[in-house]
């Protein structure tokens, strides 16, 4: 994985597929910084944070995940990979679904994958330091260098969506104290059913993501 540290960027995300789109040849790369001024989020949100936080985006090619990981489902996927690396250094860190990152009862993080052609870009942003009150930070102290590393190892060694799945099942029980918004209603995860392919059915409805 090619890793390109910027200062400053209005989105990783953006910066990123404007930059493979000027590539000759494609390689997987990765936008990293502690500053993005106008980021992407779910639903058409924003994820802009303050200096000294956590933003990145990186693209593999579709054929080169894993064959049983559903692509609707890649932002639990690749949010799972990291929070269990986090894990690694005794953070509290859990995953609602379908992709946040929080710490306890507060949101300090998320995912979010968009799919080109035959490529699937993923962008993360997580706080590292406090932002306001709305919002928590990560538990513990990280190496950004090392930790990156981590995570693009893991995530090469084509960790199967089963065995992702089977842990985060456990832990979707977190997500059911909480609400999401669907199709502009909020809606209780009280009572959504997990589903094997990372989807949920709430109130008769198949739900993948909330993008």
């Amino acid at each position: 994985m090619k890793i390109i540290k910027l200062q400053q960027v209005d989105s990783t995300h953006t910066y990123l597929k404007n930059y493979i789109k000027n590539l000759e040849n494609f390689e997987p790369t990765c936008i990293l910084t502690d500053y993005q001024t106008n980021g992407v989020g779910s639903r058409g949100n924003s994820w802009t944070g303050v200096k000294g936080n956590l933003f990145f985006s990186f693209v593999y090619k579709i054929n080169n995940l894993p064959e049983d990981l559903p692509i609707q489902s890649c932002s639990i996927y690749f949010s799972y990979i990291l929070k269990k690396i986090l894990e690694e250094s005794n953070s509290k860190v859990w995953i609602k679904w379908p992709n946040d990152f929080y710490i306890d009862d507060k949101k300090i993080g998320g995912t979010i994958t968009t799919m080109t052609n035959n490529l699937l870009f993923c962008g993360i942003g997580i706080n590292l330091i406090n932002v306001s009150e709305e919002f928590g930070k990560l538990d513990i102290k990280i190496d950004v260098d090392k930790t990156l590393k981590n995570y693009f190892d893991k995530i090469e060694k084509q960790t199967s969506w089963k065995q992702i799945f089977r842990d985060f099942k456990i832990e979707f029980q977190n997500s059911k104290k909480f609400h999401v918004t669907i199709e502009n209603e909020k809606k209780s995860l009280e009572d959504a059913v997990l589903n094997s392919d990372g989807s949920i059915n709430i109130d008769n409805k198949k739900v993948f993501s909330l993008r």
